[in-house]
């Protein structure tokens, strides 16, 4: 009992450390994760929310994930997605297929599309240029976020060229920012167990720091509940804070739970909303350099999702218009943009879309966003998805 009673005491002094806004060692970060404690845990990172955003605006933006390819050089035990070279099933998406699901996306209010494919071994750097251009051409209202760090470090085996040559050519031609695909975890034990011919852990973080340096922002991201441990999570979330010291370049830090079904990796047992709202809040705060948290309802559903705004999240994440990955691992959850409005409403806060960097948009755009969306809903308008 008197244990249990010192645990219980040195949890709480750690969690009124983090709250005061004084930044948590690694051994703390790994004496949070292993407490049960849940509400004390979720209320800590609701303290640091409201601090670093005060105000009762909780945000969300609307964008496409747009998957130009499935074909994948690389083998991700925990992938679903993905298709060999020459498999039946590979395809390079048709450019016109691709600029109407762009077209789209701006009928609906969206400013941006998440543009992410398979490290595809025979594309050159050109195509991605060419593309980019166009997009810019035909959409310059619309931020290309784009290419995960796993896709433009082999853009760079691919071409022969220096990283940030590589990534000065994408920016010329149009890339806006860059998502935190492909971190799963930063520990180079895990990333060896679940896959091969992916970018490792320094790699991954030396494209977010070229970037950075180049005055470009990007996300960051972690998939948990497979193979890792759980100092293996503290360890990512150190790096990133590491870098983020360095760099001050990213926007948002958004987590997930690993969807074993239809993977190599099916045996394993699914992290379930308990072991994703912890992770989430020690997240919060550890991370006290990152000032944005979002929400991951696309693999959570919408009740967890909208749980997620106060156990340390400020912002709900995208409307998705679009989701294709995780959709094949057997995880299928889509919400309105009236679901995602009244799911931060409900909660007393004011809801309003931003951009990648999280300035709000005007709100005679998002009222138009709002009355786009509603007509689709009344007319069930399909929408273009990949056969």
């Amino acid at each position: 009992m008197v244990g249990i009673v010192c645990q219980m005491s040195g949890i709480t002094r750690i969690l009124q450390k983090a709250v005061a806004g004084e930044r948590l060692t690694p051994d703390e970060g790994l004496q949070l994760l292993k407490t049960h404690d849940l509400p004390a845990l979720g209320q800590a990172a609701d303290a640091v929310a409201r601090r670093l955003n005060p105000g009762n605006i909780r945000t969300y933006n609307i964008d496409r994930n747009i998957n130009y390819t499935n074909i994948c050089a690389a083998v991700c035990d925990f992938c679903a997605f993905y298709r060999k070279p020459r498999s039946p099933e590979g395809y390079v998406l048709d450019r016109e297929v691709l600029y109407h699901k762009v077209q789209e996306t701006v009928e609906l209010g969206g400013d941006q599309i998440l543009l992410q494919g398979g490290l595809h071994p025979e594309l050159p750097l050109e195509w991605y240029e060419e593309l980019l251009r166009d997009i810019r051409a035909r959409f310059p209202q619309i931020n290309v976020h784009g290419f995960s760090p796993p896709e433009i470090y082999h853009f760079t085996k691919v071409s022969k060229l220096p990283l940030r040559v590589v990534l000065e050519r994408l920016k010329e031609a149009g890339l806006g920012s860059i998502p935190g695909g492909g971190a799963e975890i930063l520990v180079d034990r895990v990333r060896r167990a679940i896959t091969r011919g992916k970018v490792l852990t320094d790699n991954w973080l030396q494209v977010m720091r070229t970037w950075h340096e180049m005055g470009g922002v990007s996300t960051a991201t972690m998939m948990f509940g497979h193979v890792e441990t759980l100092a293996e999570r503290i360890e990512h979330l150190e790096r990133l804070r590491q870098l983020q010291d360095e760099t001050r370049g990213f926007t948002a830090f958004i987590c997930w739970t690993f969807q074993p079904e239809n993977t190599d990796l099916a045996h394993l047992p699914r992290a379930g909303a308990f072991e994703y709202l912890k992770t989430q809040a020690v997240a919060r705060l550890y991370l006290d350099n990152f000032r944005h948290i979002q929400s991951s309802w696309v693999t959570q559903g919408l009740r967890v999702g909208q749980l997620a705004l106060l156990y340390g999240a400020d912002d709900m994440g995208s409307l998705m218009i679009e989701e294709n990955v995780v959709a094949q691992a057997g995880t299928i959850h889509y919400l309105t943009l009236d679901q995602i409005r009244q799911a931060i409403s409900e909660l007393g806060f004011v809801p309003r879309q931003r951009n990648v960097r999280y300035e709000l948009l005007d709100e005679e755009h998002e009222r138009r966003a709002v009355e786009a969306n509603r007509r689709r809903m009344a007319s069930s308008m399909p929408l273009v998805m990949i056969n």
